[in-house]
């Protein structure tokens, strides 16, 4: 599906960004020619070259609108973001030829580095929906988030039914282990898929568990020395969930670090959007009363 933004219609948005970037380099070639004025976003090219930048920043920042326009019989929402795409790269040059790269300590500048920002970020997001959702799919193996927090609580239910025929001290680290096991703690661990897990082995102790690793080593070492054929058939099964939690835990946080992907992106992308327009207001109105 996401892939077929970039070659929809038979990359139709391509072919009108390309026609319109062949465009704006004929205009901005006539700067010269505006009595002898060296090149800059005052002389009539220049004048073209924002308002058409301007009308494409305006446009493209309704993307949003569109997609909650659901009986909106403008285009299709694949159509739209197949152009977003195409002409939200394409105002890179368009606008960059409208100030001749001439940069400064000012609003023109200001709304010209947001625009960068706008368009740089929207590559990371289209990289990101191109790539991510299908890896999530993937990770899930096509199963819902929902469907895989069901089997954690079914497996902890299933460890924590098991544990009370353990004795007291493994019975304790393994709800220990339960009770502290984290999908995510702080910003950057959640963000990098890191995993915060520990258990508690004593009163007043507290060790890693991270990726259910010592609970894992734990059961390993009790198991050659079990005493009874129905213990070690106990720490066995233990090691099988045990050994299944880690794998539940690990597609969980994968899905978890790409979705938190998914939302940075918009984060970052959608309040820098509405700062561009309300630079460009500035810049455009700032043109009208100085220049």
């Amino acid at each position: 599906m996401y892939s077929d933004l970039l070659t929809w219609r038979r990359y139709r948005y391509l072919k009108v960004g390309a026609a319109l970037l062949s465009v704006s380099v004929l205009i901005f070639m006539f700067q010269g020619v505006d009595y002898g004025q060296p090149a800059n976003g005052g002389t009539w090219p220049g004048y073209i070259l924002g308002t058409l930048g301007a009308l494409m920043i305006v446009w493209l920042s309704m993307l949003g609108i569109r997609k909650r326009s659901y009986r909106s019989r403008t285009g299709t929402v694949q159509g739209w973001t197949s152009a977003h795409i195409y002409l939200g790269t394409s105002l890179l040059i368009v606008g960059t030829l409208h100030s001749a790269a001439q940069m400064g300590w000012n609003i023109h500048t200001l709304a010209w580095a947001l625009m960068v920002i706008v368009i740089v970020s929207g590559f990371v997001g289209t990289y990101a929906y191109l790539h991510l959702p299908q890896r999530m799919i993937s990770n899930r193996e096509n199963r819902s988030r929902d469907s895989w927090l069901q089997e954690l609580a079914d497996v902890d239910d299933a460890i924590r039914s098991s544990s009370q025929r353990c004795d007291a001290d493994l019975q304790a680290q393994l709800v220990s282990a339960l009770d502290a096991t984290r999908l995510g703690s702080s910003f950057w661990r959640h963000l990098r898929g890191l995993d915060s897990s520990v258990l508690q082995p004593a009163v007043g102790e507290i060790a890693n568990n991270q990726d259910q690793s010592y609970l894992l080593a734990l059961l390993s070492q009790r198991v050659p020395d079990a005493r009874e054929r129905r213990e070690a058939e106990l720490l066995n099964d233990l090691l099988a969930l045990v050994a299944r939690r880690r794998v539940i835990l690990g597609v969980l946080r994968r899905d978890a670090r790409s979705d938190l992907l998914l939302k940075l992106w918009l984060v970052v992308h959608v309040p820098t959007t509405i700062a561009l327009l309300l630079a460009l207001t500035l810049h455009i109105v700032s043109v009208f009363l100085y220049w």
